[in-house]
């Protein structure tokens, strides 16, 4: 009972569009010519100078006008129904509506002054498995909002999460500066966003049950899903990949970060400049101080490990002059930033150390007591002992307590250098 409330909500059927209705309205978008070529043209041309300023709100507004997604819910819902006339005009028109976009802004581009690839340029050439996720789900909203008697906005909507116009835009940008590797990887997204838009449309229109239309047998429908499943399947297997990548350059640029902060000083040297590049998993650090010996790199590299860098490229240099695009002023500048750093570490750590001393030297008493009742109070610290040659660091504690014999004393000696696991221990002992 409580289930059937549940499903109640998610239930499409009392709000779905006359199926006769939808038809007619998804065999209007289909067709480009007139207005809606126009509006293309224009939408192609608004997203082609947010791509070249790095607009995002220029990009937007291309796909809010962009009548691009009617082909090719046009195209999912014919497959869904099996009308193949209906398929055959989609796809004549979503090839010309395609054509007709690359050619515009190739033009653009060839002609236009500015020839950056800004970011919002380069985010469409490498797709990934969530640009399927987002065109599977932008594709359902779609299909959803077309068949539905409440419309709303959300064509609008799933328009600019899909992404349509940009991609288009980008792949003009390739083919205008002779760029290929720009025009494949664009054209790539645009055809990931068509395939799942497409499926998701497919999968809606088969649980509406929307009419099939025209007749067609069993082997033939067996052969259409065959063909579908092959198509999903080319499309989708490159975007894993791709999105694998992606997550291991996140992964790397995370790691990076983090190993860039611990070496940020090092055995006197302070860093200067560090260069993290997930293209080729590689970071160069320049360091400015003390010598830099192959010993230290090598400790450097070590530390690198301990962040999930083992198979990274790491380059340790020193020196100013390797800094080319620092002036003197600038470099004086991170010199002093990066000694006052090493002052305010040293400072930190002496101050971690002391805490430290006292958290063990509470500690110590604690397990201590129990042995030895007599012990009234321990003080702990971690200091030097100097001769005339050398220094040598030194645990030292000096115990509080009554009448401790100079058996327990030799015991509690090999105690504390067992639980310090120190060799260099020394107790004095007050009444």
């Amino acid at each position: 009972m409580l289930l059937e409330k549940l499903l109640e909500f998610f239930n499409l059927k009392g709000e779905l569009e006359d199926f006769n209705k939808t038809h007619d309205q998804i065999e209007k978008d289909i067709v480009f010519k007139g207005t809606n070529l126009w509006i293309l043209i224009f939408a192609i041309l608004v997203a082609s100078v947010g791509l070249n300023t790095n607009s995002t709100a220029v990009i937007i507004g291309a796909m809010l006008i962009s009548p691009l997604m009617g082909p090719i819910i046009g195209m999912g819902y014919s497959v869904a129904t099996y009308n193949f006339s209906m398929l055959r005009k989609a796809i004549k028109n979503f090839a010309f509506a395609v054509g007709a976009s690359i050619l515009t802004s190739t033009i653009y581009f060839f002609i236009s002054p500015v020839s950056t690839a800004h970011s919002e340029l380069l985010a469409r050439t490498s797709p990934t498995i969530y640009d399927v996720l987002i065109a599977f789900f932008g594709g359902l909203a779609c299909i959803v909002a077309i068949s539905s008697r409440q419309k709303g906005n959300v064509i609008a909507g799933a328009a600019i999460a899909t992404a349509l116009m940009p991609p288009l835009c980008t792949a003009g940008y390739g083919l205008a500066t002779g760029q290929f590797n720009y025009f494949f990887g664009a054209f790539y997204l645009f055809t990931i966003n068509t395939v799942f838009i497409a499926l998701g449309s497919v999968i809606v229109c088969q649980l509406a049950k929307f009419p099939i239309l025209t007749l067609i047998s069993t082997r033939r429908k067996k052969q259409v899903n065959q063909i579908i499943s092959l198509v999903i399947v080319i499309t989708l297997l490159p975007s894993i990949y791709f999105g694998y990548l992606l997550v291991q350059k996140e992964k790397f640029n995370e790691n990076a970060t983090r190993f860039v902060k611990r070496v940020n000083i090092f055995e006197g040297n302070y860093l200067l400049k560090s260069d993290v590049n997930s293209k080729d998993f590689s970071i160069h650090l320049v360091f400015g101080g003390n010598d830099l010996n192959e010993s230290h790199k090598r400790h450097i590299k070590q530390i690198a490990k301990d962040f999930n860098l083992s198979n990274s490229k790491i380059i340790i240099e020193q020196g100013l002059s390797t800094i080319n695009d620092m002036n003197d002023n600038e470099i004086m500048k991170e010199v002093e930033l990066n000694q006052l750093k090493m002052k305010l570490q040293m400072v930190q750590k002496n101050m971690d150390s002391l805490e430290k001393s006292k958290l063990l030297g509470q500690q110590l008493l604690k397990e201590i007591k129990p042995l030895y009742s007599e012990i009234n109070s321990v003080i702990y610290s971690e200091t030097y002992e100097f001769d005339s040659i050398q220094q040598m660091p030194l645990s030292l504690l000096i115990i509080k307590g009554d009448l401790i014999k100079e058996e327990d004393k030799k015991h509690i000696k090999q105690w504390l250098k067992a639980r310090l696991n120190k060799n260099y221990v020394k107790i004095l002992y007050v009444e």
